[in-house]
């Protein structure tokens, strides 16, 4: 999608579809002006409780009047004037454009309406919401229907400054880099595996001089000692790979910050068998290590400056006659020994020996991100990822990039009570814990191996993908880590 501002009255401006935003029950500022042009037809169908007051609302105006553009859509962004608004506002107002036959999109920004919103803020929000619409993954219908959007104007009373255009170079970046996680999210564990994640580690390094690429085979992680992640990747037919990107950006000998994502490309449970229905969406098992090739596209289009490390343990959890068993005891890279009560619970295990393998860069903080439990989904649903994490500043800076931003986590216990739970009688822990509390026993596990560096866990399993009738990846916590690193800039 082509994107430009524009100044100027938006009565003259030609365009397939303009988007306009409500703030409650009457229109505000240039929307006023625009309403004259219309002969007061919006506003008629406000006072007659047409779009109602609800964020998200849209109302299509089929006959625009005096205007030169061919329709107008209302949104509703609430009245309050809150963000949150706003986002409901933008996307819904976005996501009808989409499916509409509108080539040429035009929005009127709303100049400041929304409280504590400046410029830059309120075009990043703009042209996010605008490319996450446009989404689409249709590469393997044979008549897929493409999105007829292809241009967006943004409309503003004056001339946009530095400031904004720094910040749509940004958010199309990010727009590019969260569109990147959904679609290896999306794709079938049948092409999405861990060559094909290296693959596209080495895709994004050759798009920027400052990502390089180390690919970790099997026989050097056995060698390394890296028996955890070993166990994992027994069963499966495609070889398990240790993914080392490392984006360049800040000063050369700045501490690195280091992401590590969980990338089984699909889980079975291995021996421990999942149940047979929704078993498909195990391909998304992979989403951590979808999240970081994002963010670090992202960072490296964006030209962050701060040097980042994305660590991918890839593998896939499949059953055969050489998988590992349950009760079977494997030696980590740390040297610790872990006791395999149940196989499905393989993304922890992967994990440990990529959070012992970030020690050697000497991290100035680490973040991993994996779909690690069901019981975050049961403590949080979708709208919050858990946060786990062994360092307070860490932590708050996490929360503030999730609340900036709208990617929210919300913070658990890491306490020390709840690590007798993964007592084994024959080696150093079990990989598991029991019913009770089970995402945090499995950031418990985690924590044993991040005692050399601040590390924070981000346990996606609820916020990655939707289910349904609108099931596909949702691009988080993209967006999130991609402000956390930008604050580091600082």
């Amino acid at each position: 999608m082509k994107i430009a501002f524009k100044s100027g009255d938006p009565a003259k401006l030609p365009c397939d579809l303009l988007l306009v935003p409500v703030f409650g029950a009457a229109l505000k500022g240039r929307a006023l002006d625009l309403d004259a042009a219309l002969g007061g037809l919006a506003g008629r169908c406000l006072t007659q409780g047409d779009l109602g007051t609800s964020a998200g609302a849209t109302l299509l105006l089929p006959i625009a009047g005096g205007l030169k553009a061919s329709r107008v859509l209302l949104f509703q962004c609430g009245g309050d004037g809150a963000m949150e608004g706003l986002r409901e506002g933008l996307a819904a107002a976005f996501s009808a454009a989409c499916k509409s036959p509108a080539k040429s999109l035009a929005c009127l920004l709303s100049d400041g309406t929304a409280a504590g919103l400046d410029a830059a803020a309120l075009t990043e929000e703009t042209v996010l919401a605008a490319h996450y619409a446009r989404y689409r993954f249709h590469r393997y219908l044979k008549t897929a229907k493409p999105v007829a959007a292809a241009s967006l104007v943004l409309l503003q009373s004056g001339r946009a400054g530095a400031a904004q255009q720094k910040a749509l170079t940004r958010a199309e970046a990010l727009a590019r880099g969260i569109a990147l996680t959904r679609t290896l999210g999306d794709e079938p564990g049948n092409v999405c595996h861990p060559t094909y994640l290296a693959k596209e580690a080495q895709r994004i390094a050759k798009a920027h001089s400052t990502v390089k690429v180390e690919v970790l085979s099997e026989a050097e992680m056995k060698r390394l000692g890296m028996g955890a992640f070993l166990a994992v990747s027994a069963g499966s037919a495609q070889p398990g790979k240790l993914i080392v990107l490392r984006y360049s950006g800040g000063a050369r000998n700045a501490a690195p910050h280091v992401l590590v994502g969980k990338g089984i490309t699909f889980d079975t449970g291995g021996i421990s068998l999942k149940p047979g229905p929704g078993m498909d969406e195990m391909k998304y098992d992979m989403c951590g290590a979808a999240s970081v090739l994002g963010t670090l596209s992202a960072a490296a289009e964006a030209k962050l400056p701060v040097n980042v490390i994305g660590v991918i343990a890839a593998a896939e959890n499949m059953p055969s006659g050489v998988a590992t068993r349950p009760g079977d005891i494997v030696k980590t890279l740390s040297g610790q020994t872990v006791e395999i009560l149940n196989t499905d619970a393989e993304g922890r295990l992967v994990l440990c020996d990529a959070l012992t393998y970030a020690e050697r860069f000497k991290p100035a903080s680490v973040v991993d991100i994996a779909t690690l439990t069901g019981a975050a989904v049961i403590a949080l649903g979708s709208p919050a990822t858990a946060l786990y994490a062994n360092n307070d500043d860490l932590a708050a800076a996490l929360l503030e990039a999730g609340e900036g931003t709208g990617d929210r986590a919300w913070r658990m216990p890491l306490w020390e009570a709840y690590q007798k739970q993964l007592k084994s009688n024959f080696a150093d822990m079990a990989n598991i814990g029991g019913r009770e509390a089970g995402s945090v026993t499995a950031a418990c596990f985690l924590a044993r191996f991040t005692k050399a560096y601040p590390w924070a866990h981000l346990d996606i399993a609820g916020s990655a993908w939707r289910t349904g009738a609108d099931k596909g990846a949702t691009g988080r916590p993209v967006r999130l880590l991609m402000r956390y690193l930008e604050a580091q800039c600082a």
